[in-house]
């Protein structure tokens, strides 16, 4: 398919239901660390910790949004957003992780979902997005085994309190992201190491998912129930067989570990050694507890990545040549902009025959964006969406699945250890002052979901 002349995009190239929308989470976005009886998570504690997140920043204000929710909303629909993608705090209404509930904490997301759809936006509730309770981490965190029943004790309060107007729900986001950097290179909270914790973490979190599926299955009526992954394009460096070995093996450690076993497809061991290791802990009545048939699944993509042989690499046996080696063109996170890596991802995640819908739930990037005149001119964020809608569009050309689109993020916001330097939104924040400004992308993404033809 030839090029896309980037004024000719227009929605309704995608298709009357395709769905548009924008995303955010709950410790990135809140604030209000300790208002009204919310517990400690596990980012409020690591953020505390010196040396832990770029410059010291930490999420104690973030963007606000717990006291501004009104306005952010308001700034959603005169943006033409239809769908607002946000994360629950779980130790907002369960403080310690488990019963009691934190009646405050219902109340303040009842507030959210009330004025949402006061405003005809609808509500897409992620259950989990990194922040576990502190308290459950004291007891292990997700390296514990009954973070299973912890998980879905707290599904089941979420369901009660919400299901009746949320129908759409994803259960845990980029769990190879969080148990990689939190619990094997300790770079995220709770900033664990070791292959053990994550080999642990991965199983549980897999049987959580699936527990926190079958609840919301079992307890919201026309409930539409998915869950996110991490997906990245991997290439290898070279063609020498032992690059395309590498690059085979980091593709099912990133790309297959966690959507396969859900897929009832079970873990990719064959592909990767290491993941062997899973049997130490897979007890019989577990094989029954690992697959769902979700209603759709979130992919969220941002790059590729390029592998090259490293016997020096335990485990994995592969190193990632980066951008900045490469001398390719990057974001503010030092990630290669590659909009192709959205279409091979979708082409990948098509050849699983049991996925019944594709969503991209996360897609966006972060450059620094300045105020000029009361204006933020983010040309190059407004290129990247257009690209990757392109790439979108290509896929569905080819009668690829893909059924919808949202933009990371709504607002610039604390982008975990990158702090506040790394800035995603298509609203700018300064965060002295909490002022929001509608950045070009913004404008134009607003201006192109208003579009007829």
């Amino acid at each position: 398919m030839n090029k896309i002349d980037h004024s000719l995009l227009n929605k309704e190239q995608f298709g009357k239901d395709f769905l548009w929308g924008v995303s955010t989470a709950a410790f990135q976005i809140e604030g209000a660390h300790d208002a009204e009886g919310k517990g400690a998570s596990i980012w409020d504690v690591f953020t505390s910790q010196k040396g832990k997140i770029k410059n010291g920043h930490h999420a104690i204000n973030a963007c606000n949004f717990y006291n501004t929710y009104k306005d952010d909303i308001q700034l959603i629909r005169q943006l033409n957003i239809p769908n607002f993608r946000f994360s629950i705090s779980w130790s907002r209404i369960m403080p310690t992780g488990v019963h009691p509930v934190n009646q405050a904490g219902i109340d303040y997301y009842n507030k959210i979902i009330d004025f949402l759809i006061e405003c005809e936006i609808e509500p897409w509730i992620t259950l989990y997005h990194w922040d576990l309770p502190h308290a459950l981490e004291l007891k292990g965190g997700w390296t514990n085994r009954e973070c299973v029943s912890w998980f879905s004790e707290y599904t089941e309060v979420c369901a009660q309190y919400f299901g009746d107007r949320v129908k759409n729900w994803m259960v845990i986001n980029e769990p190879s992201v969080f148990t990689g950097a939190g619990y094997f290179l300790g770079i995220h909270a709770p900033g664990k190491k070791g292959i053990t914790n994550y080999i642990k973490a991965m199983h549980h979190v897999t049987l959580a998912t699936v527990a926190g599926a079958k609840i919301l299955r079992n307890k919201v009526i026309d409930a539409n129930i998915g869950t996110t992954f991490s997906c990245t394009h991997i290439e290898p460096f070279s063609d020498k067989p032992a690059d395309v070995q590498a690059a085979k093996r980091v593709d099912t450690l990133l790309n297959r570990t966690f959507i396969e076993p859900i897929l009832g497809l079970g873990y990719p061991q064959g592909d990767l050694p290491v993941l062997k290791k899973l049997n130490n802990y897979i007890l019989k009545e577990d094989l029954d507890n690992l697959a769902f048939d979700f209603d759709f699944i979130g992919l969220q993509c941002y790059t590729r990545e390029v592998v090259r042989s490293s016997m020096l690499i335990p485990y994995i046996g592969a190193e990632l040549v980066t951008a900045e080696k490469r001398n390719v063109i990057t974001t503010e996170m030092g990630w290669e902009v590659y909009p192709p890596a959205l279409y091979h991802v979708l082409k990948r995640f098509n050849g699983y025959k049991n996925i019944k819908k594709i969503i991209i739930t996360e897609n966006g990037a972060a450059f620094p964006d300045t105020v000029t005149n009361g204006k933020v001119y983010d040309i190059k964020r407004t290129h990247f969406i257009q690209d990757n809608l392109e790439q979108i569009l290509k896929a569905k050309h080819e009668g690829l699945n893909v059924d919808g689109y949202f933009v990371w993020s709504l607002t610039d916001n604390f982008e975990w250890a990158e702090g506040y330097n790394a800035r995603f939104g298509l609203i700018h924040v300064d965060f002295d002052t909490q002022k929001r400004t509608i950045k070009q992308s913004g404008l134009w993404f607003g201006e192109f979901l208003s579009k007829q033809n």
